[in-house]
């Protein structure tokens, strides 16, 4: 192709990513810019492919067919509640492939033994040399980022799934080994700049990547991977602008530099919801402690469990309710029931509204997708900043499932793991109605003495079935 018409197509390309990110900032024009980035995606695609004269085409389609198969396959079967999982997993793949096409173009750049020219140029006195110094640093880099990417994805992906523990795992001089792994790394990087044909310096950097993604997830807990997902999709992005560095793909370069950036500045905002330290996080300490609470001490025959006749009264008085979706919610599928109580309350004259907590799930933005899944409108979701100062004007607030971004030890326990972390501000409510199977912690396995208050009245049972017994109750009274 014309070399003009493909720089202009990568420009329209990388256009149509920007105004895809542009027009995922907001609900109404999500799925539009969604379209837009993919058909960014196609174009950039395919003016890659015809330029290509060395491509196998029948692989291509091979390998498209293949993935189509299992992407729809994913699409179709996986439910909201695994959709972190599948993120995490999709940041992984993202970090494997950047890691592969580098190590291709490595491999490729080796003088091959026995080959007329490497032989002449030997005979000649020229050092025979693989990759340049700017593609050998390249490669390297994504090459290391893609490799800590496909592990740290893997384990995170492990710990949401429960196939492993989801606690903070580690051991003695972890963080040492961290470091010597990556300064290790780092030093290889630059070894091979001078020698680009060590292949087998080449392979001990891949392993020490891999061995150091794992062990920068290991110790993070449950409650924290929101923040993990965020920064392995930053990671992704950073190892595919690396590789497009490698292969001189302009289109790749930008699109790996606009999900690097998006995914780093989400976790800072992550960071900022759950307290935590960007530093902490990219280095892997999360895993901070605090003294262990007695969950009986806490609830101590404090907390009264109520039934949906008696919620539906106190409903039936309420003026204004609010709604705060958890993971609860998602794992029992219960948005449908959740619209179906707002509109059955709005139809008595009531004000609801959702608060919606950075965090709530286990992924920003979690709680938004299941309720638009319901047709909530999305005016009346309303972010923590927004919803926590009309806590003390709410008669009720419902809470299904949201248990750490409730908890009041973030606002009043020095000591807990999870001080400092701004929460829902619903115990300054009139009253409380938490709906939850029982009283188990949530993922930072803390008790919450919200469910012990004198204004909190628990609704036992699964969350679809328990709100649809609330919509029963208000029907017949």
């Amino acid at each position: 192709m014309n070399e003009n018409l493909i720089e202009i197509a990568y420009i329209l390309a990388a256009s149509l990513f920007i105004l895809g990110i542009k027009g995922l900032a907001k609900p109404k024009t999500a799925v539009r810019g969604n379209q837009m980035a993919a058909t960014g995606m196609l174009i950039a695609i395919v003016v890659t492919l015809l330029n290509s004269t060395v491509v196998s085409y029948e692989w291509i389609l091979a390998g498209a067919i293949v993935g189509a198969i299992i992407g729809a396959t994913l699409a179709i079967k996986i439910q909201m509640t695994a959709m972190p999982q599948l993120i995490a997993l999709l940041n992984g793949f993202g970090g494997g492939a950047s890691l592969t096409v580098a190590a291709a173009e490595f491999f490729k750049s080796q003088p091959v033994s026995g080959d007329l020219a490497t032989m002449a140029a030997t005979a000649a006195g020229h050092d025979v040399t693989g990759m340049g110094t700017f593609a050998m640093i390249a490669t390297g880099a994504a090459v290391f980022i893609g490799a800590v990417t496909l592990t740290g994805s893997f384990i995170a992906f492990a710990k949401l799934q429960e196939i492993i523990d989801g606690k903070p795992m580690g051991f003695a001089g972890q963080q040492a080994a961290s470091a010597l792994l990556l300064i290790g790394s780092i030093v290889a990087i630059g070894y091979l700049t001078i020698e680009p044909t060590n292949t087998d310096l080449f392979w001990a950097m891949v392993a020490a990547a891999c061995l150091l993604g794992v062990l920068l997830v290991m110790p993070i807990g449950g409650a924290d991977m929101p923040v993990v997902i965020a920064l392995l999709n930053s990671y992704s992005g950073i190892a595919a602008a690396a590789a497009g560095f490698v292969m001189g793909n302009s289109v790749l370069i930008i699109s790996g530099s606009l999900v690097g950036a998006s995914g780093l500045i989400l976790t800072q905002i992550m960071c900022k919801a759950m307290n935590r330290s960007l530093t902490n996080v990219l280095f892997g300490v999360m895993a901070e402690g605090g003294e262990t609470m007695d969950a009986d001490e806490v609830y101590a025959g404090k907390v009264k469990s109520s039934s949906p006749d008696e919620v539906g009264m106190l409903l039936e008085t309420a003026r204004r309710v609010v709604i705060v979706p958890g993971f609860g919610l998602a794992m029992a599928q219960a948005q449908h029931a959740v619209r179906d109580l707002a509109d059955t309350l709005e139809d008595r004259g009531v004000e609801v509204e959702y608060a919606i907590h950075p965090v709530a799930g286990r992924m920003p933005g979690h709680m938004n997708v299941l309720l638009a899944e319901a047709e909530v409108d999305y005016d009346k979701l309303k972010e923590m900043d927004h919803i926590n100062p009309t806590f003390e004007q709410t008669d009720v607030v419902i809470v299904i499932g949201a248990n750490d971004v409730t908890n009041p030890l973030a606002r009043e326990d020095k000591g807990s793991p999870i001080y400092g972390m701004p929460i829902l501000n619903v115990d300054k409510a009139k009253t409380v109605v938490v709906v939850k199977r029982s009283l188990s912690p949530g993922f930072a396995g803390l008790p919450n003495p919200l469910f012990a208050k004198d204004n909190t009245l628990m609704l036992f049972g699964d969350g679809k079935g328990a709100v649809l017994d609330l919509v029963g109750a208000l029907k017949e009274a």
